[in-house]
This record gives structure tokens, sequence and C-alpha cells, in this order.
């Protein structure tokens, strides 16, 4: 990746993508109290077919150095995907904030979403892997996922860019 420092007028150092990471994968709780600023809420924001932005709340994991997200296909955020992969999604910690541009591909491979459906499982949310083994079920989900199955996604980053908000401050962008 290259990294652009973007508060060098401030003569603060790049961020060290490292540290980002090891938080990223120290996960990202949902629960009141548990983020930045209160909780973490991921915002997916995606394409509508008039070009105008939609933004949505979601449950995003960290996972093999990528976010991974679930939705149905009838869902907003879904029916945008199927036309347009671009996407990107943003998050508070309280550590930094930080945006991911990329594109989002569903992922139907048995063995990567059973992977998931036990990440999700192991954060508290009992997911499972439906019938068909390309997708995920349980009993309850945001209401905003739509009705089960809910098909797996994995973002592919573009570009990242961080902004601290503890310590020294900084802001970084990287590169794919």
């Amino acid at each position: 990746m290259d990294a652009r420092n973007l508060a060098d007028l401030y003569d603060l150092p790049l961020m060290d993508w490292t540290a980002i990471e090891t938080r990223l994968r120290a996960g990202l709780t949902q629960a009141p109290g548990s983020g930045g600023p209160d909780r973490h809420t991921c915002w997916l924001t995606t394409i509508n077919r008039d070009g105008s932005p939609h933004v949505t709340g979601i449950g995003a994991e960290w996972f093999e150095d990528a976010f991974w997200f679930e939705t149905g296909a009838g869902t907003r955020k879904g029916r945008n995907l199927a036309r347009d992969p671009r996407c990107v999604l943003s998050v508070a910690t309280h550590e930094f904030d930080l945006v991911v541009e990329g594109s989002a591909a569903r992922v139907t491979d048995p063995a990567t979403v059973a992977a998931l459906a036990e990440q999700w499982a192991a954060g508290g949310w009992p997911a499972r892997v439906d019938e068909s083994g390309t997708a995920i079920t349980a009993d309850f989900s945001a209401p905003s996922a739509g009705r089960p199955p809910w098909s797996v996604y994995r973002i592919t980053a573009t570009a990242m860019t961080a902004l601290a908000t503890t310590g020294q401050g900084g802001a970084t962008r990287w590169t794919c």
C-alpha cells in the first residue's frame, strides 16, 4: 500500500497501518458504551440507480484483512451492489475514524461463508450457514438486512483514510 500523509502541514507523522489493523482485529462490537463515539457502528454507502448515495448502518466484521458484511438480496444495498459494486464503509473507534473505499463482491464459497458465520457467532450474533451452504441465516438480524437468507459480501479496498482521534493526532490515506 502507498501511504500519503494528510496531516504533514501540522508536522504530524504518517499513521501506522499495523496499529489500525491490530485494532480492527480486536473487533468492533455494536454494544452501547463499547466504542467510539459510545459504540462502533459501521456505515455502508452504496450508489442508488439515479447516482445518489444510499447510506445505512451495518454490522461489519474485519476478517482476513478485509471488511465483510451480510444483507438480503431484496434490500436497497443488496440491489445497489448487484448493479454497481462500488461502495464506502466508515467506522469510528476510540483511536481513529476510518473510511474504506472499494467494491463489494458477494461470496458464495461454502468454506468462506461458514468461516464468516463462525466469526459472527463468536461475536455474539448466532449466525449459521443456511441449507444452500452459500448464505447465512439466524433467528434475528437488523431490520435493514431483510429476511434471511443473507448473502455474504467482502469489500476489496482501493483506498483507506484514517484520522487519529487520540494521542498526537494525524491523518493518512493508503491506496492499494
